[in-house]
């Protein structure tokens, strides 16, 4: 293999966007690298300090000096960092690391915060901040130096979620040190402090005590008017004000001309006024001390550039000034708690109350969807329409309703993702107690450019979309039916304790359609024991069939639908039943609903689920058993619902690491060729990552002439393969450029020859490599997708991988969990088995190729794409036959703005 002498890496840019992050009393500021015109402020905020603060604060530093002080105005980066900070021009804190020099991996750490701030979790979320900004650089362990007294700055080391170490030293000083590292301790610490801090934003949306709904009028149609009027129709608990200057009441409420103008404090502000004033109610509202702003209007980021330009405006405002904004351009919200009763909506009338959470990101689609679950008997405990998420979005409303105690099930409709990688984390901590239901827009070419049009979303790509919501347990369907097929069975029924089904059926045909429905599914019509079936055989008409499906006939009693419910139910290798009926001879729909319910209620574990084939529709008296129009709906929403089941029940993923995985040597290799404006790596940076990450590769020395390459392959020893290499040259096969079993010099010196005839300047040298052993050929890669960041990829390999289109993706990190099901989700992976003679390919090794690409990818933030294929995979370990390896500067634009 070939090697390449390490180097200090160079320093990749300086990261100078900014974070807006949540503080654990809902509030919001705005964490940013700090420049030179911050200079006074620090002053300011130093000034400020009490003397204990200003005491701590210098003994925090070197033992006495106030060195890291001094350093957090140096701009010295990457052997410095200072972060900020702000909210509406106020400096509340600073953080800084400082290290010896470029290369140290751990660096001291020093926090500032203003004395009205502590307490609201702020130098945590600094300290999380300053962690994820220093691990690309290699900084793998901070170190701090407190007082034995400072116990505020000690918690916020020691919750913090990651490992340390405590040294006591002299004068009452104690030296800490935090290893940096993510952990899945510190994630799940992270994970309670976002939804804590998520919760806490959200609530005076769901639980205010004033509102101001500003564009309020007496003109019924309007929006501002029906916003109003529903809000009192709705039976809203607090008090709403209704703020419009040309008016001095609306439906007999006196009205005020601006916010500001309202006694109370306003917690909810629903602004429903033509575009071009919004900025200014904006402003009114930050002055009032209002804490979330609901903006209804439309004209903004969907309508074009200067829309874009004015809802960036409105948030650059709500952001400074530490509050949240749902929309613009949405239908609002609906709290259905009846200690609230807020319809905030210009949706006609409330929704029953229930247990289903949605968010919809269409505002007119939404109103349909509430008429839909009415009809449906599915009841709203919280309804929110986003509109273009310039604020509060899907990733907020998780987290709150996760600790929601009213909220069971959530259910999305997404037309876009703004942070793909943050909603997949999120979405995995809530499916483990609550299912989350998706659907997602923009699937074909055609629905993507329409929900481009239609919201100013970006379409992705949906195979992408498949295996985000895999990895997080997101139960995705592909129609708004479907959602709500499932939303009807989670809302009423347990989860099933596997696959196993019993169809219970008065006529043959729906019990034929729903077992094929169930096995296409995924589920197993299960064979019944000799017990069930003995017992059924006698409680049932003798001419009926007691093999699954369990057919009654046509003459079947509500009483027999009774006595084989109940023995189903109580066959332990039934984990769930769908009972169909049809009035074949008689209409006893109504005797045979009640019937089910009665023995459901005896068996509160086992899901059940029923379609009454019948023209009048479902009896009222099923209530909360869900029912189905056709069998085959019901069917294929057991199945997701089954498999979302199963996800719940696996073993939660670990990160693995390794110990030969150099994540500096390969940060140096990438960086190297970023600074020299390289694209793609050469073979010899290739092999010498590969050497790096720990992923074997076969043999190879490059060579650039006839003689070159019968040297090398003397050298390597007989037989080689020659494989071309050129920046021209993308698919080696495509243009005849793989040579293989070349037994001798003459065959070597021929193939060469034949290369540079056919690929003329193309041709810049090639590989020469030992011809590897027998084994199953596998496609391992990895792509920095626009949207969603780093994938990575299993697949059938070789040169038909693009043909058979038999791959798997998982957002990176990935857990050996993740790396698993890749491996056993491929239509190939039964050849891993071992087929016809052949012996068992080494999957674990498989499963760690994806693990260190997945490492080798998080380290290494230039690499755009990897491409292993083939990896061919051994009895006994794995072996990289190709490789090629894409990269680019990642330089981040100065004026990107994240939420963290």
């Amino acid at each position: 293999m070939t090697e390449t002498v390490a180097t200090t890496p160079a320093a990749p840019p300086p990261p100078d966007w900014a974070a807006d992050v949540v503080l654990r009393d809902g509030s919001t500021v705005c964490l940013r690298r700090l420049c030179d015109a911050d200079r006074h402020a620090i002053e300011t905020l130093v000034a400020g300090l009490s003397d204990q603060s200003r005491y701590f604060r210098l003994l925090q530093c070197t033992k006495g000096s106030d060195r890291m002080l001094d350093q957090c105005l140096v701009s010295d980066y990457p052997r410095t960092l200072s972060l900020v900070a702000e909210r509406g021009g106020e400096v509340l804190g600073v953080a800084t690391w400082v290290r010896s020099d470029d290369s140290a991996q751990q660096a001291e750490v020093g926090f500032i915060v203003a004395e009205d701030f502590h307490g609201h979790g702020l130098g945590t979320r600094m300290l999380e901040r300053l962690a994820e900004l220093a691990r690309p650089l290699g900084i793998a362990r901070f170190e701090a130096w407190v007082h034995a007294a400072n116990h505020e700055m000690l918690a916020v080391f020691q919750n913090s979620g990651f490992r340390f170490a405590l040294f006591d030293m002299d004068a009452g000083v104690s030296r800490l040190v935090l290893d940096i590292n993510e952990t899945g301790a510190f994630a799940d610490c992270a994970a309670v402090r976002a939804g804590a801090a998520a919760t806490a934003s959200l609530r005076p949306f769901f639980h205010p005590r004033v509102i101001a709904v500003v564009g309020a009028s007496r003109t019924r149609g309007k929006i501002g008017a029906e916003v109003f009027h529903s809000i009192r129709a709705g039976g809203f608990t607090g008090r709403v004000v209704p703020v419009n200057p040309a008016t001095d009441r609306v439906d007999g409420v006196a009205t005020v001309a601006r916010v500001t103008d309202v006694t109370d404090d306003v917690d909810l502000a629903v602004v429903a006024v033509p575009a071009g004033q919004v900025e200014a109610v904006v402003e009114d509202c930050i002055a009032k001390g209002v804490r979330a702003i609901v903006v209804v209007s439309a004209g903004f980021g969907e309508s074009g550039a200067e829309g874009q330009a004015r809802e960036a405006r409105i948030v650059e405002k709500v952001r400074a000034a530490g509050i949240r904004m749902i929309g613009p351009n949405c239908m609002g919200l609906i709290e259905t708690d009846p200690a609230v009763s807020l319809n905030a909506s210009f949706a006609p009338s409330m929704p029953q109350a229930g247990n289903v959470a949605f968010l919809s990101q269409s505002g007119a689609l939404g109103l349909a969807i509430l008429e839909y679950a009415r009809r449906l008997d599915i009841g709203i405990s919280t309804f929110v329409s986003v509109g273009n998420k310039a604020d509060v979005s899907g990733n907020d409303l998780l987290q709150y309703w996760a600790d929601d105690p009213r909220t069971s099930v959530v259910l999305l409709y997404l037309e876009s993702f703004g942070n793909p990688r943050k909603f997949s984390r999120i979405a995995q901590r809530v499916a483990q107690r609550k299912p989350v239901v998706a659907v997602k827009a923009g699937r074909s070419g055609a629905g993507a450019r329409a929900a481009s049009s239609h919201t100013g979303a970006m379409a992705t790509d949906d195979r992408v979309v498949d295996a985000l919501f895999e990895q997080a347990g997101v139960i995705r369907t592909s129609t708004l039916e479907e959602l709500f097929d499932v939303a009807s069975l989670l809302a009423h029924q347990p989860l099933p304790r596997g696959h196993r089904v019993a169809i219970l059926t008065n006529a043959g045909g729906p019990g034929i359609l729903a077992a094929d429905a169930c096995e296409a599914g995924g589920l197993e019509v299960v064979r019944l024991g000799n017990a069930s079936a003995t017992a059924l055989a006698a409680a049932v008409p003798g001419a009926a069939s007691v093999a699954n499906p369990v057919d009654l006939l046509a003459s079947a009693s509500p009483e027999d639908y009774r006595r084989a419910l109940s023995l189903l139910l109580a066959d332990p290798t039934v984990d769930a039943v769908i009972a169909l009926y049809v009035p074949v001879l008689s209409d006893r729909g109504p005797e045979v609903a009640s019937a089910l319910m009665d023995t459901a209620r005896q068996a509160p574990g086992t899901p059940i689920l029923a379609t009454f084939l019948d023209a009048r529709g479902t009896p009222a008296s099923l209530k909360g058993i869900p029912s189905f129009a056709f069998p085959e709906a019901g069917a294929r929403a057991l199945a997701r619902v089954a498999r979302y089941a199963a996800w719940r029940r696996r073993a939660p993923g670990t990160h693995v690491g390794f110990n030969d995985f150099d994540a500096r040597k390969a940060r140096g290799i990438v960086e190297r060729a970023v600074t020299a404006g390289r694209t793609w790596l050469q073979p010899e940076e290739v092999s010498a990552l590969l050497l790096a990450s720990g992923l074997p590769e076969v043999p190879a020395r490059t060579a650039r002439s006839e003689a070159e390459a019968c040297d090398a392959a003397r050298r390597l020893g007989f037989p080689v393969a020659l494989k071309a290499m050129g920046p021209a040259i993308v698919h080696k096969t495509e243009v005849g450029g793989v040579m293989l079993g070349l037994d001798d010099e003459l065959m070597v010196a021929e193939a060469w020859r034949d290369l540079v005839r056919r690929l003329g300047l193309r041709l810049e040298g090639v590989v020469v490599q030992a011809m590897a052993p027998d084994g199953i050929d596998m496609l391992v890669g990895a792509v920095h997708h626009p949207i969603f960041g780093p994938l990575v990829a299993c697949g059938a390999g070789g040169t038909f991988a693009e043909i058979l289109q038999d791959t798997a993706y998982r957002l990176t990190p990935l857990t050996d969990v993740d790396a698993t099901e890749m491996m056993r989700s491929l239509k190939s992976a039964p050849l891993l088995e071992g087929y016809r003679g052949r012996p068992p390919a080494d999957q674990r090794a498989l499963g760690d190729a994806l693990l260190r690409l997945s490492l080798l990818v998080e380290a290494c933030p230039a690499i755009q794409e990897v491409d292993l294929n083939p990896v061919r995979v051994l009895p006994r370990g794995v072996v990289v036959l190709d490789a090629r390896v894409r990269v680019q500067d990642t330089a981040p634009a100065r004026s990107r703005r994240i939420w963290y």
